[in-house]
């Protein structure tokens, strides 16, 4: 995953993708001159699967889109100020800082000292057994109540999470119902979506918001975009 996860990512950012039952998964790679091609088939050894079919629902109740969300994203003051820790953890742990803000948005509205009623802690709403399971050793000094407050430490911890639990089922968007289910009922459910009305809706406003915002970025981090349209019976499988 490090290093990897964003190329794999923009490669099919111009996509309006929703993962809902029925639609197609998404192949996709950016070659060397920065161009991201896409297709809806694996057209030969260099396309890599970004996200698979998923069966689930649409967030209930959601039928505005996302334009007004974008906006305050790109223009609020508590979302500029945490850019730069964005970028480092982005960096440091190979997982899309548009991902990352995703997860942010949707789990806390960027409200740093947000307490669920759960005792989930701060921006990305980790537990302190979370953070001191993906924390430094220099972090665990403190007790994680605590630290997850410091809006740093909380993201950092966040991507680790993140990156080791894409790395471990092979996708964004089981990733993320282990983040909201936990990996028990991943486990359970055999390593797939597990069939849990909260955690569907959960994982699809996440992903909703990520493509979204890899679709506004992709034109700055590719020279051009190629689109493959062909048969099934003509595209690699």
């Amino acid at each position: 995953l490090a290093g990897r996860m964003p190329k794999r990512a923009h490669a099919v950012a111009s996509s309006p993708v929703v993962p809902v039952a029925g639609q197609p998964v998404l192949w996709g790679y950016v070659d060397g001159a920065g161009v991201a091609h896409f297709a809806s088939s694996r057209i030969d050894g260099r396309y890599e699967q970004v996200l698979r079919e998923t069966e689930g629902r649409r967030v209930a109740g959601k039928t505005q889109g996302t334009d007004g969300l974008l906006t305050w994203l790109e223009i609020s003051p508590e979302v500029k100020a945490l850019q730069p820790v964005l970028d480092e953890a982005a960096r440091a742990t190979g997982v899309d800082e548009e991902l990352l803000k995703a997860v942010i948005t949707v789990e806390s509205n960027y409200n740093p000292r947000a307490v669920s009623p759960r005792g989930a802690v701060g921006l990305m709403q980790l537990t302190p057994v979370t953070a001191d399971r993906y924390g430094t050793r220099e972090e665990r000094q403190t007790p994680a109540a605590r630290r997850l407050l410091d809006a740093r430490t909380n993201i950092f911890t966040g991507a680790r999470m993140l990156a080791d639990l894409t790395r471990r089922y092979g996708g964004v968007d089981v990733a993320l119902a282990a983040w909201n289910a936990g990996e028990g009922a991943v486990r359970k459910a055999g390593g797939r979506m597990p069939d849990i009305a909260e955690t569907e809706a959960h994982v699809h406003m996440v992903l909703e918001l990520y493509w979204a915002l890899l679709q506004r970025k992709l034109p700055h981090h590719a020279r051009g975009v190629e689109v493959v349209a062909c048969a099934p019976q003509t595209c690699g499988q």
